[in-house]
């Protein structure tokens, strides 16, 4: 993000990345921006932040919203009759096309509030029509594991987009936050490390090599 020699600061990078997003914004309608990355990268911290600083330098809360594609998880009872309950976030254990279609609609709807699902992880589950897009939202930040994958559905997602960002942190890191994450919602530390480096490690593989389609890396921190 910066050419002098100097890495910049979270509140500089933000800011930066802020204004990006500003200026990429049309005289009218809306623009959605996606943030790629492997799991525990920090696309969500970065996502949510980069909105709270668009809403804070065009003065409102309303302008810019976050958008996850956990929402689209399939349902637990779903993935354990399809028999892939044990590699849940693996790029066929989510409604790809029932998030594309979404994300559509936030292009093209405006005059009307379109509510999205999130994700509880305290539950394990999707939580329909938590999200309220409203009709004032101009930038959706849209974050994801596979907003970059080539295969279909998810190759019609970049055509989506104003801009796509990867979420860059390193090995190491990712994985404290994925032991951590998992431990907290209830795994053992062994198990919890056990799925960080398999199921976890093994959709990070697919997702690195979806680098080069980004229009930018950026630092999860």
């Amino acid at each position: 993000m910066s050419n002098s020699g100097h890495e910049p600061t979270a509140s500089t990078q933000l800011t930066d990345l802020a204004r990006r997003v500003i200026a990429l914004l049309p005289e009218h309608g809306r623009i959605l921006v996606g943030i790629a990355g492997s799991p525990g990268a920090g696309k969500t911290t970065l996502a949510m932040q980069v909105a709270a600083t668009v809403n804070d330098l065009l003065g409102s809360t309303e302008v810019a919203v976050h958008l996850p594609m956990d929402g689209f998880h399939l349902a637990n009872a779903t993935l354990d009759r399809l028999g892939r309950h044990d590699r849940k976030g693996a790029i066929d254990t989510f409604d790809g096309w029932g998030f594309i279609a979404l994300l559509r609609r936030l292009i093209t709807e405006y005059d009307h509030t379109v509510y999205a699902p999130s994700f509880n992880r305290h539950v394990d589950e999707g939580i329909a029509a938590e999200i309220a897009v409203l009709p004032s939202a101009r930038v959706v930040m849209v974050e994801g594991n596979y907003l970059l994958a080539d295969s279909e559905p998810w190759i019609q997602i970049s055509s989506l987009l104003a801009e796509s960002w990867f979420c860059e942190t390193s090995e190491r890191e990712r994985l404290r936050r994925l032991v951590d994450r998992h431990e907290r919602h209830g795994r053992t530390p062994e198990a919890a490390l056990a799925w960080a480096e398999s199921v976890d490690g093994k959709n990070a593989e697919l997702i690195e090599a979806t680098r080069p389609r980004a229009t930018r890396t950026i630092s999860g921190q």
